[in-house]
């Protein structure tokens, strides 16, 4: 990882998105630029120069938590979301939102909602205790945290589904569900979410590769 003044780096404003257009996420370049080696440091480090025990994690380790929080809130305000639809349409001529599939629904996608973060609680409450012993996160933590994100990045995926289905015209006109939903399926691409992870995931706690570590997103033998 190199830290440079943004005045050395071409920024490429390519960031044309259908979904987290705030994140801005756009692409650089740079060439012929010189990093002192005080302003670089492995993205895989578990040796921080400065700062308390979050930072033993690795990068990619402490990026999880936000992509974690960044879905489980994205869960919970479409759930919200849809919840204020109901009441508005609750009532009118053939209303879905009256029917007893819409109330199981609902439940169902609440459920699935709060038993991801349950999780997601659980494995970093075990990765604070590990760090406040001053230990590093084990390669099994290291996986769990991984799997928690993937799981609630995809559950949370499922909830809009959901939402989408019971929303109605809601879902499709401009506002906060048709944004929030746009910013859903934006970020169920990103990396730390994809396939690959999850079958890297896998290989853990099937037994494939016991031994095994993780670099950066890759278990390594």
């Amino acid at each position: 990882m190199l830290a440079l003044p943004k005045s050395q780096v071409e920024l490429v404003d390519n960031w044309d998105a259908l979904g987290l257009r705030a994140t801005h996420s756009i692409d650089y370049h740079c060439a012929d630029v010189f990093v002192p080696a005080t302003h670089t440091y492995l993205a895989t480090t578990t040796n921080p120069a400065n700062g308390g025990a979050i930072y033993r994690l690795e990068l990619v380790n402490m990026s999880a938590i936000g992509h974690t929080g960044w879905a489980l809130g994205v869960g919970r305000r479409l759930l919200d979301e849809l919840k204020l639809v109901a009441a508005a349409k609750s009532g009118t001529r053939n209303a879905a939102v009256d029917t007893a599939q819409f109330h199981a629904a609902y439940a169902t996608a609440e459920a699935k909602l709060r038993s991801a973060r349950a999780w997601a609680m659980e494995v970093w409450r075990g990765i604070e205790d590990t760090l406040d012993t001053s230990e590093l996160t084990s390669t099994e933590q290291d996986t769990l945290l991984r799997l928690a994100l993937n799981h609630a990045t995809w559950t949370v995926q499922d909830v809009g589904q959901t939402v989408h289905r019971w929303a109605g015209t809601a879902a499709i006109r401009r506002g906060p569900i048709d944004r929030i939903l746009r910013d859903l399926g934006t970020g169920t691409q990103h990396i730390t979410s994809s396939p690959t992870v999850l079958q890297n995931c896998g290989k853990w706690p099937s037994g494939a590769q016991p031994r095994a570590h993780w670099e950066f997103l890759d278990l390594t033998p």
